[in-house]
Order: C-alpha cells, then sequence, then structure tokens
C-alpha cells in the first residue's frame, strides 16, 4: 500500500473536504456509515505544487449497507 502524500489545504481540496463531510451528513441522515472517508490527491513532482484535483474515497462496505445505499438511492430517484 502507497502511503498518502500531507494533504495541502488547496482549493481543490477544500472543495472535496466540503463535499466529503456533506455526503457524510447524507448518509447520517439515511443511517448509512461507511468505515472510511478520505480525501487523495495526486502526488505531484513538485511536492509543494497545488493539487489539480482531490478524489474522496469511500473506502470499503459490507454488503448490507451496499445494499440500503442503494436502497436509498433508488427512494430518492422515485421520490
Amino acid at each position: 500500500m502507497t502511503p498518502t502524500p500531507p494533504v495541502s489545504h488547496t482549493a481543490k481540496v477544500q472543495e472535496a473536504l466540503a463535499a466529503r463531510d456533506a455526503l457524510a451528513t447524507a448518509l447520517t441522515e439515511a443511517g448509512i456509515q461507511l468505515p472510511a472517508m478520505d480525501i487523495r490527491t495526486p502526488w505531484a513532482d513538485d511536492r509543494k505544487a497545488e493539487a489539480q484535483y482531490a478524489l474522496i474515497h469511500l473506502g470499503v462496505c459490507s454488503a448490507l449497507v451496499a445494499l440500503t445505499l442503494a436502497d436509498v438511492i433508488t427512494k430518492g430517484i422515485a421520490g
């Protein structure tokens, strides 16, 4: 497993943090908790360079959590 470099709080990272927090809140309100949600940025040649993007890593979940998430999404689409 490759370690994630320290994350600087660039605009893209801030955007990803806000999105992660909003998603975590929505999932919690729906009764769903993912075991890990963190932010990943690409390795840059220059570690001081601003990240061009940041990704929200949702981790892994059990089959029950995946089915519950699918059910909530399906109900939201229908609703």
